[in-house]
């Protein structure tokens, strides 16, 4: 079966989606959406930095005609997503709705309609938030026979990520240390998402999670930094330690810890895992994996393309999801709820 495939933002995530979308043999790409009136009218190929294929990018975008619509905007919108749903086009999204129970109820109740109204289903997907913060912890634990406690680690230095747009403006790095904490706009809503994960697997482990709590320490820069062309200042935001713990009657049972820095070493208090996702399970038996993603563990690639590997991640993990959540019952459907994403092959 063809599945016909919308892709909804062309950012860094979005044109990855675009290469995975037509290559997959069992999907087409039937429209894209761009926010642009620059990149409106462009060929999908164009955008994908390849041979033109008849799709055109445009501002206005009809899904009631696709199975299922790939969500990847900067900022998404849960008024966007009741219409894709409503129209009858399932959502798959890298942007939020990792465990839509737990959301806001109001919108929780605005999707769950919207999700009956089209026979659609909304799916949140990526990796950490994501694969490697939900599928890997899920899979390691059905080897176990007692869970006791789950840790995922992320380590990056996000001094070579080119999308300055997020690391200072939405991720607040390079802003004055007292303007800066776990309720600022942009960190709030990404705070949000990785507490969505921990009462994910909180709920999917049946571990009883009662209390998720949410702790931050920012860092700041011991000199300027050129960061992809702009600026960080010296005593500005350099490093964030995100620590978000679900608690069983008071008890850590799982600990969701990100250690982000932008060109600043760590401070010695800080744990210092490996750079890439540490995933441990503390249980019988225990357990623990490392996960890195890179262009290649084999051949000589120039260092954007190994930056460039986490977006093709993240982008591959809602694309190869589409026939899944195509076929699931229409309603919410979590990566605990699908099988595993498999890779079929390319075109």
């Amino acid at each position: 079966m063809t599945y016909r495939v919308v892709q909804w933002g062309t950012g860094a995530v979005g044109v990855e989606a675009i290469r995975g979308i037509l290559d997959h043999p069992e999907l087409e790409l039937v429209g894209v959406k761009v926010y642009s009136e620059a990149k409106a009218g462009t060929d999908a190929g164009v955008l994908a930095g390849r041979n033109p294929v008849g799709v055109t990018a445009e501002v206005d975008v009809d899904t009631a005609a696709a199975d299922a619509v790939l969500y990847a905007p900067r900022h998404p919108s849960v008024d966007d997503a009741v219409a894709i749903l409503a129209s009858g086009a399932n959502l798959i999204t890298t942007a939020f709705a990792f465990h839509p129970a737990r959301m806001a109820p109001a919108d929780r109740e605005r999707l769950q309609r919207a999700c009956a109204e089209g026979g659609s289903s909304l799916h949140g997907t990526g990796l950490n938030p994501g694969n490697l913060g939900v599928v890997i912890p899920l899979a390691l634990a059905g080897m176990s026979r007692t869970v006791e406690h789950v840790t995922v680690q992320e380590r990056a230095d996000w001094s070579v990520y080119d999308s300055t747009e997020i690391t200072f403006d939405q991720m607040k790095f390079g802003s004055p240390i007292n303007e800066v904490d776990a309720h600022t706009d942009g960190l709030r809503f990404t705070s949000h998402l990785f507490r969505e994960q921990v009462w994910l697997l909180g709920d999917a482990l049946n571990l009883g999670v009662d209390e998720v709590t949410t702790e931050l320490e920012v860092i700041p820069a011991s000199a300027d930094r050129d960061v992809c062309g702009r600026t960080l200042r010296a005593g500005t935001v350099a490093g964030q330690h995100w620590q978000w713990t679900g608690l069983r009657k008071g008890v850590p049972v799982i600990e969701v810890e990100t250690l982000w820095t932008v060109g600043e070493p760590q401070p010695k208090h800080w744990p210092a895992p490996r750079h890439g996702w540490t995933v441990t399970i503390e249980g019988t038996p225990s357990m623990q994996a490392h996960l890195m993603t890179l262009a290649s563990f084999r051949r000589d690639v120039p260092l954007e393309e190994h930056v460039r590997s986490a977006s093709v991640a993240t982008a591959m993990q809602a694309v190869n999801a589409v026939g899944a959540v195509c076929d699931a019952p229409a309603g919410f459907v979590t990566m605990a709820d699908l099988p595993l994403s498999l890779y079929r092959g390319a075109r």
